[in-house]
Order: structure tokens, then sequence, then C-alpha cells
């Protein structure tokens, strides 16, 4: 059975989407785009400061769901320039601790709203 997990801490879905899903004890997350979800803008600032708000975004949504950064065992990070990808993963290894989620890191051409960057995770509950 699934469950939808939703929280006002995180942007609210701007598409037929929930923020995550839980099936079992595995909770997957929509994409996070940069987005406050107190002002409902992007934030100001360049990769490394929407790499922190969309890496919020995700941890709020975790938090509703009963669960922390430590139980994420992969993500998937979509970049609009991979010229980026070292300053995000700056960012990036603030938000996690040993052992890492498994990764992967893809450029794309275009991402919801001009967004620099999204992020995906599956989380696992223990």
């Amino acid at each position: 059975m699934k469950k939808v997990i939703n929280t006002y801490a995180a942007p609210a879905a701007i598409g037929p989407y929930s923020q995550a899903i839980q099936v079992g004890n595995l909770v997957y997350t929509s994409g996070q785009i940069p987005i406050d979800p107190a002002t409902g803008s992007f934030v100001d600032g360049g990769i490394k400061e929407q790499t922190f708000q969309v890496l919020s975004n995700v941890q709020a949504i975790l938090v509703e769901a009963g669960l922390d950064m430590s139980n994420v065992i992969k993500t998937t990070v979509f970049m609009a320039d991979m010229n980026d990808f070292a300053a995000m993963n700056e960012v990036y290894a603030h938000f996690f601790l040993e052992p890492y989620p498994a990764r992967s890191a893809v450029a794309v051409k275009t991402l919801p709203k001009g967004a620099l960057v999204e992020i995906e995770v599956v989380a696992v509950k223990y």
C-alpha cells in the first residue's frame, strides 16, 4: 500500500505528482527544485544556494516521513550545466555522512522553471 508524504515545509507540487510516496519501508521523493517554501520563489544566488535549498526541501520531506538524510540510500542529481558539479558537490557533502548514498549525476538540457539543479532521493526506514 502506498502512502502520500506531504509537508508545508517544502514547496507544494507544481503538477500532478506528490512530494513523496512511501511504499513499505521505502520513501521516494519527487525531484526538488530550489523553491523557498516560505515565499514560493527561487532562492537568490547560483548553484551553491540552489543546491542548499533543494537539499533543505528534500530534508523537510524526509522529516515529514519520520526520516533524516542518513536514511537516504540513492540520490539522482540533475544539473543544467555539468560545469557546476564541483560547486554542487561541495554543498551536497554537507548534507550526507559516510556511508554516502549511491548517486547518479547527469546534465540535462533544461530543468523546471529554469532551475540549475534538481535532486530526487530514495530513502529507507530501518
